[in-house]
């Protein structure tokens, strides 16, 4: 499971001409699910996006995490995050997750997240138009596999 993440000002989400996702301050997530990805996945994703102290505190040090600054999370579902680009020109996806289980982890993922903050959400599974203002810019990419 991958994950970049970045601390915005605002994002949303378009489908076909009409926001369907929106936040303000908070961190915006593309989340990509590999084959294998399950619970262990999402526990540790979900803690680590909660706990990371990315945003910054009265001296301007990166000290408090979202939790702590009233933020919200925008989640978007991005299966190219599990190719491989290793040769060739042309991404490998093989290792992205089939579209059936990946739905259905994404959706656990986001149902976690939900539980602790304000979660605003893509759909799965097509073509969306992403806005945001990426506040720093900062940016991170996340990723765990456990075996």
């Amino acid at each position: 499971m991958r994950a970049v993440i970045q601390r915005v000002k605002e994002a949303s989400v378009k489908i076909n001409n009409e926001v369907v996702g929106r936040i303000d301050k908070g961190i915006l997530v593309y989340l990509g699910i590999e084959k294998g990805d399950g619970d262990k996945e999402i526990e540790f994703l979900t803690k680590k996006i909660l706990d990371l102290r990315i945003f910054p505190d009265e001296e301007g040090k990166m000290n408090k995490n979202i939790l702590q600054v009233g933020g919200s999370v925008l989640s978007v579902s991005q299966f190219t995050l599990s190719s491989r680009i290793k040769k060739g020109r042309r991404p490998d996806f093989n290792n992205a997750e089939k579209s059936a289980l990946a739905k259905v982890l994404y959706e656990r993922f986001n149902e976690i997240l939900s539980r602790s903050i304000n979660l605003q959400t893509g759909v799965f599974g097509v073509m969306m138009e992403v806005y945001s203002i990426n506040d720093g810019p900062v940016t991170f990419i996340i990723e765990r596999k456990f075996d």
